[in-house]
């Protein structure tokens, strides 16, 4: 019974760091994303620089709102076709002749 025990606090031992080691495969928010971020936060009227403003939280929720609503208004503005809806466009394929085997020529000719 000893060994059981032993063997399964043993299992669960080196199962933990296998399990605590796992990544996600989802991409984080680029550099580029979150520098594109802030200076669409500063064209709407958001000023980084006052880190001591006491209407802090205020502040930048009302520029996030005015960029959303910036952000809404562009993709209403933007062409049916630009948007990525629609019916598919008809595709076509062609496809070549069958290969044609030359047995004489093959490795194995004549075994």
């Amino acid at each position: 019974m000893k060994s059981l025990i032993k063997a399964v606090a043993i299992a669960a031992v080196l199962a933990v760091p296998a399990v605590s080691f796992a990544q996600s495969n989802e991409p984080g928010v680029t550099r580029a994303q979150v520098r594109n971020e802030l200076i669409q936060l500063e064209k709407a009227g958001y000023n980084p620089a006052t880190a001591n403003d006491a209407t802090y939280p205020a502040d930048i929720q009302a520029a996030e709102h005015r960029v959303q609503e910036q952000n809404a208004q562009a993709v209403a503005q933007q062409p049916a076709a630009d948007t990525g809806y629609g019916a598919a466009t008809g595709g076509t394929s062609q496809a070549g002749a069958p290969a044609r085997l030359d047995r004489a020529n093959t490795v194995n000719f004549g075994h």
